[in-house]
């Protein structure tokens, strides 16, 4: 746990390689979640933003957002926004984060500075879901450091593993040296091809080589998913019967079966 609340898990959604699948999941996993009725905070740590744009918060409409709680001149309930899923509310991203990098560095405690803000609002949620940027920089540090578990979204290519251990020792570094609680929540398979064999070698090689860590639940390639985005919505709610969406829906069920068993046995 982070310390924040004995209530509320904070996963970061991470991989330092692009176009994995890591906002999608972020989206649609949040929007699973609060649909069987867990408050959900989502915080777009990207500077791209389009998590924010994928939930509906266009950029005309984002007046306060991640930078000012790195920087600390908002708080979450200020930064917050409601957005298009009933229970789920976001802190959005604009391209002023690009340049919290730098900022960062000369300011005091900045690798606890997503820690420090949520500490007090936490409590506020069941579930903060992170989605990091594709970079292991200060900005994913930040969120590694809030979090209690990474969820690592794995695409089903030839080089799926490659860049993995990378951020393996990164999240290690993190527990050694900030977090020691931190973990791996576990790795989901994304883009999902059963029509190429390629995609089931690639999933049997991840499986056999990260065990139980590996998701049951894996996500299909799908043209609904890609095209929800573009409507401001997440899939679930653009097209709630494609084959993204009911994965999504499984995966959520799956980690909230995971995270909360673990929390009773605990």
């Amino acid at each position: 746990m982070t310390g924040n609340s004995p209530d509320c898990r904070i996963i970061a959604i991470a991989n330092q390689k692009g176009g994995v699948g890591k906002t999608t999941t972020a989206i649609n996993l949040a929007t699973g979640m609060a649909a069987v009725g867990r408050k959900v905070l989502v915080i777009d740590m990207d500077p791209q933003g389009n998590a924010s744009t994928g939930l509906g918060v266009d950029r005309a409409h984002r007046a306060l957002s991640t930078y000012d709680l790195l920087l600390g001149e908002a708080t979450v309930a200020e930064a917050r926004q409601e957005t298009v899923v009933p229970n789920l509310w976001l802190i959005p991203s604009t391209i002023d984060l690009s340049g919290a990098e730098i900022e960062l560095v000369d300011m005091e405690q900045r690798s606890f500075r997503l820690k420090t803000a949520l500490a007090e609002a936490c409590a506020d949620y069941d579930y903060v879901i992170i989605d990091c940027p594709p970079s292991l920089g200060l900005l994913t540090i930040n969120a590694l450091v809030a979090a209690e578990g990474v969820l690592v979204p794995l695409q089903c290519e030839f080089f799926a593993l490659e860049g993995l251990s990378q951020l393996l020792q990164t999240i290690d570094r993190v527990r050694g040296n900030f977090n020691p609680m931190l973990g791996i929540s576990g790795v989901v398979l994304t883009m999902y091809d059963k029509r190429n064999k390629l995609s089931d070698q690639v999933a049997e090689d991840v499986r056999s080589c990260l065990g139980n860590l590996v998701f049951e639940t894996v996500i299909p390639r799908n043209v609904r998913l890609s095209e929800a985005p573009s409507h401001g919505k997440p899939a679930l709610l653009y097209d709630h019967r494609c084959p993204g969406s009911e994965a999504y829906m499984k995966l959520a069920t799956e980690i909230l079966r995971r995270m909360e068993a673990a929390v009773e046995a605990a």
